[in-house]
């Protein structure tokens, strides 16, 4: 009996798929028990497509409900049947990119008492009993105010899961608590990959990026290539978000990103396991030596 459970936390619909869609699906895939929570409906979004351009926070302002039927739509993409709001649907609402005045609203993620957000993760923890975690890093992966606060919930329901005076049901220890990661020689690679292949989207230069972290301190990588097409077909869904041209995609920025097959972690909590074989450098991979993790849950008994 496969029992691996793997909860990931994102802060808006589309994030998941971006940062985590390969392997989502891979897991999914081979029998273990992937969650999703989301932290906000992703209201404040613009909108890509001009005939939705009316769903958007300054018109009708029902872009949010429109995304539950997308979020939906790449979970059934990638294999992924448990999904769950933080809270329930619309909660907290996206707080928009940082200083934005939506930042201030009273029901924004970016204003959420971080003790009542984590108590409503604990909740999800205590009953799904997931070994592993993954979330952003304590700048959010690029600075996004509801990326951060994602982190801050998640660390602190990691912390406060395996205490038995907090909240309901059997208190539970996760094992490995696991942060996202874009090494910058991969985004070097995708941006020069874009630039020889004429790809329809603006290429950026790497060092204008807000986001991408040293290699050195990637700790994990999952080959997930057998999964791509899943993963791309969950960035699809979110239509409202993404333009799809594979294997690049772009958001309302027009700025191209690659839907990388192979995905990478750094571990920030427990014990690291074997390392394993690694990806090819042009299918993704780091590269040699091979000293990292290629499984999430190596090492877990």
């Amino acid at each position: 009996m496969n029992d691996r459970r793997l909860l990931l936390v994102h802060a808006h619909p589309d994030d998941e798929s971006i940062g985590t869609g390969a392997t989502m699906a891979k897991y999914a895939a081979e029998g273990a028990h992937v969650t999703l929570v989301t932290c906000t409906l992703g209201e404040e979004g613009e909108v890509i497509p001009a005939e939705l351009a009316h769903l958007a926070a300054d018109r009708d302002d029902t872009l949010g409900e429109h995304r539950i039927g997308e979020l939906a739509a790449a979970c059934r993409a990638m294999g992924v049947d448990d999904h769950r709001f933080l809270g329930w649907p619309g909660r907290w609402r996206d707080s928009g990119m940082m200083g934005a005045a939506s930042n201030h609203r009273e029901n924004a993620f970016w204003q959420a008492d971080v003790e009542e957000a984590a108590g409503e993760l604990v909740k999800v923890i205590r009953e799904v009993r997931p070994q592993v975690l993954v979330t952003y890093d304590d700048n959010g992966f690029y600075g996004h105010p509801d990326h951060i606060q994602a982190h801050r919930v998640a660390r602190r329901a990691f912390e406060l899961a395996s205490e038995p005076a907090h909240g309901e049901g059997e208190p539970w220890r996760i094992s490995k608590f696991y942060l996202t990661a874009m090494p910058r020689s991969a985004i070097r690679r995708a941006t020069e990959a874009m630039r020889e292949a004429g790809a329809p989207f603006q290429v950026a230069e790497v060092e204008d990026l807000p986001y991408g972290c040293p290699d050195e301190d990637v700790t994990t990588e999952i080959d997930a290539r057998a999964h791509v097409g899943a993963k791309l077909d969950a960035l699809r869904a979110h239509a409202t978000q993404i333009s799809v041209e594979a294997p690049w995609f772009a958001l309302s920025n027009g700025i191209g990103q690659q839907a990388f097959a192979v995905e990478h972690y750094i571990l920030r909590h427990g014990v690291p396991g074997p390392a394993g074989r690694g990806a090819p450098v042009e299918a993704g991979g780091l590269g040699e030596p091979y000293d990292r993790e290629d499984d999430l849950f190596a090492g877990i008994d």
